[in-house]
């Protein structure tokens, strides 16, 4: 590395944050930009540790470890330290298609599994990973690259967010004529209105797309596959179909008064709000929080998101529910490194909650008994419970009901957070697709073919839900496995 002694004379530094009672008042991204210098330093602090395990991409005790598209991190760390910024890019973009996407909304397990973060503060990988992405597109390196042959192969991705955004680059990379069918309205899947704008602003999105648009990749929205468009004409109009549907049924929570209204999955709520956001706040048909006493049931990303969203809002109180223990402020013994960390942090909603109504609003070991309604059928209230974690008879952990901690809450908006449960059935019932156990399309990790001859599929289609980094990575593996299927072979990294 250019210093070798920086991890022992930097300190690890992120830029600023808009202050929280400040950002809750707009919708613009909250994150600061860092000057050059201090991310040069930032750079240095690499530690030439060799055997960079940031960007291993594998799985440890269930959740990632490195990167999964395996970012040269040490690389572009070493480049933006010399102030090589355009080869610093050129390096990015040789594993990730989006790093405008995943350096924001990524929660970055590359720092996890850093070595410096053994006994000092991790690399700030994502945040340098960003900050080159956007001087790319500031000085205008980041520009349309046609390819320079067609093949005159003709294939259909099915679902726009980063499984099948990072697939279509891909394949139209390889010269093949890419068709992405996109049942909304806007291009991006998730990423359009999955996450708030305050998180990844749609511009960003909409930027890479004109890019793809520009290098021959057709787009066509409003267009369900299986509803509108039948999935076996595609069958007949392709050669090739890749399906990246993600996984949108969503968990449910079916206790006494679920049908009651207020009671909102999270999705709901977060993709009415973002799509009245870009409509020009004319349409009306959201779901406000203003002035309510909301409930989130859910402590991940999409729980977090629904805080921040609802307290933009202007809602009356929050309180977000986690079944889970709180998490130890350093990593627990069962926990080593290069593991995920699984730490107490606050996150930028929850941040919010706590600057305008005093504390941190997650309640920890909770569950939801009921929702009680109103002469109207509108959920006013619901009661929760506190629980433990206790092994059954088989060893496995679940939670009890601890008896007389039942306790009554007001609310008026109830948002499931809870996660997801796999892809619906439209598409892959039409096409026959087989099933494996979790009810996601049965493809191999690597191969990425289905049942179906022609039909791949990849993302949390195929893996269940995950993470962006998992997607743009099957959706880059599903597409070499594609044009190989398509020409005997492929050049596709």
């Amino acid at each position: 590395m250019g210093k070798p002694t920086g991890f022992m004379e930097i300190p690890r530094e992120l830029p600023e944050d808009r202050p929280p009672k400040e950002r809750v008042n707009d919708w613009n991204e909250f994150h600061l930009h860092m000057p050059e210098e201090k991310l040069q330093g930032q750079g240095a602090r690499c530690m030439d540790c060799g055997i960079p395990f940031c960007h291993t991409g594998t799985l440890l005790a269930g959740m990632a470890s490195g990167c999964p598209i395996n970012n040269l991190i040490p690389e572009w760390n070493d480049l933006v330290y010399r102030g090589l910024w355009r080869e610093a890019l050129e390096r990015l973009h040789k594993t990730n298609n989006f790093p405008e996407f995943t350096g924001r909304v990524c929660p970055a397990p590359c720092e996890g599994s850093c070595v410096l973060g053994i006994n000092e503060p991790a690399v700030t990988i994502k945040n340098i990973e960003c900050a080159i992405v956007d001087k790319g597109f500031k000085e205008g390196w980041i520009r349309p690259d046609p390819p320079a042959v067609r093949t005159g192969k003709k294939v259909a991705v099915i679902g726009s967010g980063p499984a099948g955004l990072s697939c279509a680059a891909q394949l139209n990379r390889a010269g093949h004529l890419v068709t992405v069918f996109e049942r909304s309205d806007r291009v991006g899947g998730l990423l359009m209105y999955g996450i708030p704008n305050m998180k990844l602003d749609k511009s960003i999105v909409l930027r890479r797309v004109g890019i793809m648009a520009k290098e021959g990749v057709k787009f066509v929205t409003n267009t369900e596959i299986g509803k509108n468009y039948p999935a076996d004409k595609l069958l007949k109009e392709f050669d090739a179909l890749a399906l990246c549907c993600g996984a949108t049924k969503p968990r449910d929570l079916p206790i006494e008064g679920r049908n009651l209204k207020g009671v909102h999955f999270a999705m709901e709520f977060l993709h009415a709000n973002t799509k009245s956001l870009l409509d020009g706040q004319k349409n009306g048909r959201f779901i406000s929080a203003e002035g309510k006493d909301v409930i989130v049931i859910g402590g991940g990303d999409t729980g977090t998101d629904c805080v921040g969203t609802s307290m933009r809002h202007r809602c009356k109180s929050l309180t977000q529910l986690e079944i889970l223990p709180k998490p130890p402020l350093e990593r627990a013994p069962d926990n080593p490194w290069p593991q995920w960390p699984k730490v107490y942090f606050l996150d930028y909603g929850q941040q919010e909650a706590a600057a305008l109504f005093g504390g941190d609003p997650r309640q920890y070991l909770v569950t939801a008994k009921r929702f009680i309604g109103d002469e109207n059928g509108s959920v006013k209230a619901i009661e929760i419970v506190q629980i433990e974690w206790q092994k059954d008879d088989k060893g496995r952990f679940i939670p009890k009901e601890i008896s007389g901690s039942e306790k009554v809450l007001p609310t008026q908006l109830v948002l499931l957070a809870m996660g997801f449960l796999g892809p619906e059935d439209t598409v892959l019932s039409q096409l026959g697709v087989e099933r494996d156990e979790r009810s996601n399309a049965k493809a191999e990790y690597g191969k990425y073919a289905t049942s179906v001859k022609g039909v791949f599929a990849a993302g949390d289609m195929r893996r269940g839900q995950s993470l962006i980094v998992w997607a743009i990575n099957e959706g880059r593996g599903s597409a070499r496995a594609v044009d190989e299927y398509l020409m005997g072979h492929s050049d596709l990294p």
